[in-house]
């Protein structure tokens, strides 16, 4: 009987899978957050000193906002730390929005706001199943009051499940009300909470008072809901289209007023564009204007390129950038690991994957890592680690890392196979080589 065939969906073993990245293990610089000195191996990161310094230089700046409206270039060969998100793309239009993105706006409101502990509810239904009635008596430690309740405000309560004892928000501006936690009070109201139960103490002095709410939305985000064209759904849906620059324009007059007034703060954020070099000459010529407009975020961006055309141009440019626009950039300059390095990143490579290898396993990744790339070598932990257990070991050995380097291609053994193999195949020109190359020739006599 053939045994019956289970999808991913239906599989319950493979639900709750772990993403491990190239640099899930990464988790800061690794430099001394008081001098900025980075330390040899540290928080996942090792080597690189001086582009880890820099780089906490510059983020540094970042965090004194000293660095808004600058660009930094982190540049060096493939296979060097330098990668990270992507976020640009080959339109003047993305890149528009993509740096109204990382512009934030933190707007500043004073609200109305009724805050104490529930009392009591009642709730008058009509026969009907009409309109709804009721009474909320709520306190603080000092007073105590009886508010009417509409039909809307009792579905409110409903939703969040407010109960005697709940200490609730109630904004008088918008009708929302916001669970607080329980009160201390009555803690000893029931022998089993749950584990979110959260317990706060009753709120002092008046019942009604002011309060300053910050909301933090991006530009882009206000282009989209005062575009008429697009409207509010389309931040849920993603697909914004274009925006007319008249609406950007108004924009930010209005938030320059917000700020005069002491109403908002602009936040200048930081945009990533990994591989700048895909980018055209128009989209080099937009982000230097941009950089010099009065909102503009922190561009960082990286490279593997050596001196190569600029697209959209036949002109020549090292990293692919337009000489005029590589003048302005903070250049990070990232240089090749040693093999000491190497070692001790694969080392932490598979304790992040819990992964035991054997002393002669991690010289012999080592040595691949020197010689095919530091990337490739950290991929066949994983592929290793299978062959060790289909082998019932409790460690990966180096004949599980042989076995991996002669099932699974590097990059340099993979583009020789192809330039090897291409002659085989119908070029071109039309022409394809027939003889045989996978041995001796034929012989028939």
């Amino acid at each position: 009987m053939a045994a019956p065939i289970s999808t991913i969906a239906e599989s319950r073993e493979l639900r709750g899978l772990n993403l491990v990245a190239a640099h899930s293990h990464i988790r800061g610089l690794g430099v001394d957050p008081d001098t900025l000195q980075p330390r040899s191996s540290s928080q996942g990161l090792v080597g690189q000193e001086k582009a880890r310094k820099a780089a906490a230089v510059i983020l540094q700046m970042v965090r004194d906002g000293k660095i808004a409206g600058r660009a930094v270039l982190i540049a060096g060969p493939p296979k060097h730390w330098k990668d990270r998100d992507c976020n640009g793309n080959g339109t003047t239009e993305a890149l528009t929005q993509a740096f109204r993105k990382s512009i934030g706006v933190r707007i500043k409101e004073e609200s109305e706001i009724i805050e104490g502990e529930v009392v009591e509810i009642q709730i008058d239904r009509s026969v009907t199943g009409g309109n709804k009635q009721g009474k909320l008596t709520i306190k603080t430690t000092d007073m105590e009051t009886i508010y009417d309740m509409g039909t809307k405000m009792i579905d409110s309560m409903t939703k969040e499940r407010v109960m005697a004892g709940d200490v609730i928000s109630i904004d008088k501006s918008s009708g929302k009300i916001t669970k607080l936690g329980r009160s201390f009070a009555r803690s000893r109201d029931y022998d089993a909470m749950g584990a979110d139960t959260k317990f706060v103490q009753c709120p002092e002095g008046e019942l009604q008072v002011r309060k300053e709410i910050l909301h933090t939305v991006s530009l882009h985000e206000i282009d989209v809901i005062n575009s008429r064209t697009q409207g509010f759904l389309a931040l849920f849906s993603g697909d914004t289209g274009e925006i007319r620059s008249e609406v950007r324009d108004q924009i930010n007059t209005k938030v320059a007023e917000w700020k005069e007034e002491g109403k908002a703060e602009i936040i200048p954020g930081v945009l990533f564009i990994d591989e700048v070099h895909m980018l055209d000459i128009e989209c080099f010529s937009y982000i230097n204007r941009a950089l010099e407009a009065e909102l503009a975020p922190i561009v960082i961006m990286a490279s593997n390129r050596g001196n190569t055309r600029i697209r959209g141009t036949t002109y020549r440019s090292p990293h692919g950038l337009p000489l005029d626009f590589l003048d302005r950039v903070v250049i990070v300059s990232t240089q090749p690991y040693t093999r000491e390095e190497i070692q001790q990143i694969l080392a932490i490579r598979a304790q992040e994957e819990e992964i035991d290898l054997t002393p002669d396993a991690l010289a012999l990744l080592t040595k691949i890592g020197q010689e095919s790339g530091l990337r490739y070598a950290s991929n066949i932990i994983t592929t290793s680690t299978l062959l060790s257990q289909k082998r019932k070991s409790k460690e990966v050995g180096m004949e599980d890392v042989q076995r991996s380097y002669r099932l699974f291609y590097d990059p340099i053994r993979s583009v020789g196979f192809v330039n090897d193999f291409e002659k085989r195949f119908i070029g071109n020109e039309g022409q394809v080589n027939f003889a045989h190359t996978n041995g001796d020739i034929m012989d028939t006599s």
